[in-house]
């Protein structure tokens, strides 16, 4: 398995998330890799840590969330790698709840949180977004 994080998705896979696909609540996991020190994309001088860059990005989104009907689920810092093998581990990991892809959408679009989603871009080295639906009944598919 190759793992790339990203901090912008390819055209592939904003084409995906734009076919219709499951129409109901979304789960974005996000596993976060920080900048040691933020880089804003304005050249602005800093002395913020890609942390504490993405902390503001982390608090604004809350509201911009809930714009949309949507919530911060989970979040905590990444402390090992219990099974399996990565070559560098992620520095945290969080989930949101959307109420739809289209909610997501609708957010990501607003000017509102452009405007906060600079100190995301300045913080982070990379992620990876993985998209969830229909939480399982005690661990077990509900299919």
């Amino acid at each position: 398995m190759n793992v790339v994080n990203k901090v912008l998705p390819s055209q592939e896979q904003i084409a995906g998330f734009m076919e219709p696909g499951h129409d109901g609540p979304i789960y974005m996991l996000n596993l976060l890799k920080f900048k040691e020190k933020a880089e804003y994309p304005d050249g602005r001088d800093t002395d913020l840590t890609g942390a504490e860059a993405y902390a503001i990005y982390a608090e604004e989104v809350v509201g911009h969330l809930a714009n949309v009907g949507g919530g911060p689920m989970f979040a905590a810092q990444v402390e090992r790698l219990m099974l399996g093998e990565v070559e560098e581990l992620w520095d945290s990991a969080a989930i949101a709840m959307y109420p739809s892809r289209k909610a997501m959408m609708e957010m990501m679009s607003s000017p509102d949180y452009q405007a906060s989603a600079i100190h995301r871009t300045a913080g982070l080295a990379g992620q990876l977004n993985i998209e969830m639906v229909e939480p399982m009944g005690a661990w077990l598919p509900q299919k």
